[in-house]
């Protein structure tokens, strides 16, 4: 019995050189893997911060039209911009800032002039944060649907999207839609 541990001893001889290489190799390779993971990651988090942003930006937005009588025609908001809420004398008509229609969804169209290029109406304004150590601005616009019978809105649709303007990489609008009735 001793004498075949010992002649197993004298078999093993640890990993060859060739074996250390390649589980070096493959080491290796899962650690450049997970190093490339890191700065997509940064990324995503920046990218879905900026979404973030400009939804809870877009939210009170919204939110202040929706508090204001369905009567209303315009209103100024808490940063000074005058904000056209439609014209019951138009029922059923897209009133301000153009919208498209994508995969049975109806969105604000971003295609057009840039701001401050492009004529709000009333029906949109650019935002910068001063809070906002990047400088990164919004571009706000909006549309409106009033249902009613030429005087006397029944109902409104609203459809606000804001993008990003500048800073880094491409950010797709945020578009919120709500109505709001009697």
């Amino acid at each position: 019995m001793k004498w075949s541990i010992t002649r197993l001893r004298r078999r093993q001889r640890g990993f060859s050189i060739l074996e250390m290489l390649i589980a070096t190799v493959i080491l290796l390779v899962g650690l450049v893997s997970v190093a490339q993971l890191v700065p997509a990651s940064l990324l995503l988090n920046y990218r879905n911060r900026m979404d973030s942003s400009a939804l809870v930006f877009a939210q009170r937005r919204l939110d202040q039209m929706l508090d204001q009588p369905l009567t209303s025609s315009s209103f100024v908001d808490d940063l000074g911009n005058t904000c056209q809420l439609g014209d019951p004398a138009n029922p059923d008509v897209v009133q301000g800032t153009n919208v498209v229609n994508l995969n049975n969804e109806t969105l604000i169209d971003f295609s057009g002039a840039t701001p401050p290029a492009w004529p709000t109406n009333g029906y949109g304004f650019t935002y910068q944060d001063p809070k906002d150590p990047n400088g990164i601005s919004y571009d706000v616009r909006w549309a409106v649907i009033v249902t009613g019978n030429g005087s006397v809105a029944y109902s409104k649709r609203f459809l606000l999207g804001v993008r990003q303007v500048g800073g880094n990489g491409f950010f797709l609008p945020v578009t919120l839609d709500t109505m709001v009735t009697r």
